[in-house]
């Protein structure tokens, strides 16, 4: 059984209206939800082989907030993911090496959303109860789908995963009082 991790990267920032869309970073809360998931993870013994990262700057920095990964996982950034459609997504999936146990895809919505629910299949998500409800409708910034897949990821298809978790940064504790800065949206 192989595992996918689908993460959106984490709350970026809007202030600099120059910025080029690629070029916006993490917000405060970015950078504070994106260390909370990446401790989530830890916690729950998520370490995949490979991660596949949009070569956007928001992508880069939620991943650098879930360093260190452990097994020193195979990075590739990739300028096909910036805010590449769901089929183009799965299209990548597919190629990776079916070696991998584990893969994490990091990249932005709606395709990394749209790819979470073709993945589940609707059967799943009209049955899956809450957890598929809440997937159904939103897919927020910082949010981790975990999927088992059975076949080759050459074979991925719409309906080959089984969801496993949906988790949000406020399904999170809050952070340390000591531990937060100054928020921002």
């Amino acid at each position: 059984m192989r595992q996918l991790l689908l993460l959106r990267h984490a709350k970026s920032s809007w202030d600099d209206p120059r910025l080029p869309d690629h070029a916006r970073p993490l917000n405060a809360r970015g950078r504070r939800n994106a260390a909370a998931m990446a401790d989530a993870m830890r916690e729950l013994g998520l370490a995949p082989d490979v991660v596949l990262v949009s070569s956007a700057r928001r992508t880069l920095q939620t991943l650098e907030a879930l360093s260190p990964i452990e097994g020193s996982p195979l990075v590739e950034p990739m300028d096909a993911l910036y805010l590449a459609p769901w089929q183009s997504l799965l299209d990548v999936l597919k190629g990776v090496r079916e070696t991998a146990r584990s893969v994490l895809l990091i990249g932005h919505n709606p395709g990394l959303h749209e790819l979470a629910l073709a993945l589940a299949g609707p059967a799943a998500m009209a049955g899956g109860g809450p957890m598929a409800e809440r997937l159904a409708a939103s897919y927020p910034t910082a949010a981790l789908t975990e999927f088992a897949v059975a076949l080759p990821w050459r074979l991925l298809e719409p309906g080959g995963g089984r969801l496993l978790r949906f988790l949000t940064p406020s399904d999170l504790p809050a952070p340390e009082a000591g531990d937060q800065t100054e928020a921002t949206a």
